[in-house]
């Protein structure tokens, strides 16, 4: 019999890379929402997109065998409700929440991990004299409840510099805190996360070595398969690349591990992917905790295919099965990855774009790059939707290298042969 698999934010990128893995044998992909539904739109109607998404399940021939996600808001937090009201594998939407809230989620870390997490308070971007309210040092950082992207993020300086943000926070905030608040209410959760004033989070500043960690649980057991380096850009907060696999000791990535399974133990958090975004101090020897994400990040997932010779979309598809994920081997074409972020630090328009000739001509001098092209002629980047408060970014590109060091040789070369042009904006 064949097995409908429903994609919340079905897009063409990842589902060539579901196809592609073992477990898609036998399986029908099909779109609970397609991705266009959830990017690029004027706001988030939950109910409706929950009820389309319900609606497709339930028209197709056979029923639905298992719901997944790559994305962040809205997607993940959807999957756990249709699979709820399904049947369907997947995780307890409270043990969700307790992950991608990033308040409730600190206030959960701080019950098992409290030596691993930075001091933090939460705040309402509304009120008056807000920032007395924030007892901390400068430099710290402010943030949504739930965002993406590092959306309305921001490291404050300042005084100033927080007056002046806190206007583009209270413009932006309730794009997702709004939607988001009363997908909380609608699932009856406790009274005082989902009636709190407060939509910001307070944080002190994290330093160090960046690195994600990509696992699962499955039956109530924690598995760690893959750390990514996070590397960021010299002068900025923003992600310059993402490399696999980590070059960190082997005894940080064990510590990192231990914490990362202790909290998710205590959140009864089962059956589901997820990524979890840590930083190593050197100089206290330490690890923190930055943020926990309930799903592959798929980022990271031609870096696992080039080195592992499929993607972590596998471990996903198992576990939406209900099947315990085998391991990814070590049939990879190379053996190390990289997905590099080329950005631009200033607005402007887009004027050109790399042709086909460009990114055809990469493809035959390094065989296995891609460049996925996120922008469009004619396109002012300052409408781009959800980016990060520092930057725009233009293009993934994808390269694997059988040594470490040929990953960046490999990009400078790609950013030689193809063309953005931006006229900034003055």
């Amino acid at each position: 019999m064949k097995k409908n698999i429903f994609v919340v934010g079905m897009d063409s990128f990842n589902l060539e890379k579901l196809k592609k893995v073992p477990a898609a044998e036998g399986c029908v992909f099909h779109s609970a929402i397609d991705i266009d539904e959830i990017r690029n739109v004027e706001n988030f109607d939950m109910d409706k997109l929950l009820s389309t998404a319900e609606s497709r399940m339930r028209s197709v021939e056979g029923g639905p065998t298992g719901v997944i996600t790559y994305f962040d808001f809205p997607a993940q937090d959807m999957v756990p409700i249709l699979a709820s009201r399904m049947g369907l594998p997947g995780p307890s939407f409270e043990s969700v929440l307790k992950c991608e809230h990033k308040y409730w989620s600190r206030l959960e870390q701080q019950k098992v991990i409290s030596n691993h997490i930075p001091t933090f308070c939460a705040f309402d971007p509304f009120a008056e004299n807000i920032f007395d309210t924030i007892n901390m040092p400068f430099p710290f950082w402010i943030k949504p409840f739930r965002s993406f992207r590092s959306f309305l993020a921001f490291e404050i300086e300042n005084r100033g510099q927080f007056e002046e943000v806190m206007e583009e926070i209270r413009e932006g905030i309730n794009f997702i805190h709004k939607p988001f608040m009363q997908l909380l209410q609608d699932q009856n959760l406790p009274a005082d996360i989902t009636q709190m004033k407060e939509s910001c989070i307070a944080e002190t500043p994290l330093y160090g070595r960046q690195c994600t960690l990509e696992g699962y649980v499955y039956d109530g057991k924690v598995k760690v398969y893959g750390v990514v380096d996070s590397v960021r850009d010299q002068h900025f907060s923003s992600f310059s690349r993402y490399e696999y696999p980590s070059s960190l000791p082997k005894w940080v990535q064990k510590k990192m591990i231990n914490v990362c399974e202790r909290f998710i133990r205590s959140i009864e958090f089962d059956n589901s992917a997820f990524n979890v975004e840590f930083f190593y101090d050197p100089f206290h020897k330490q690890v923190y905790l930055l943020e926990i994400n309930t799903r592959i990040s798929q980022s990271h997932a031609d870096l696992f295919e080039k080195v592992h010779g499929v993607s972590h979309h596998q471990i996903m598809l198992q576990l939406a099965l209900g099947e315990k994920p085998k391991p990814l081997g070590d049939e990879g074409k190379f053996k190390h990855a990289a997905k590099f972020m080329l950005r631009t630090f200033d607005s402007g328009k887009v004027i050109a774009v790399p042709s086909d000739e460009e990114i055809e001509s990469v493809m035959n001098e390094m065989p296995g790059t891609i460049i996925k092209v996120l922008v469009q002629e004619g396109q002012q980047l300052s409408k781009m939707e959800l980016q990060d408060s520092y930057s725009y970014e233009l293009a993934d590109i994808f390269i694997g290298a059988d040594k470490r060091s040929e990953l960046v040789n490999k990009y400078d070369r790609v950013v030689e042969k193809i063309t953005f042009s931006i006229q900034k904006e003055f």
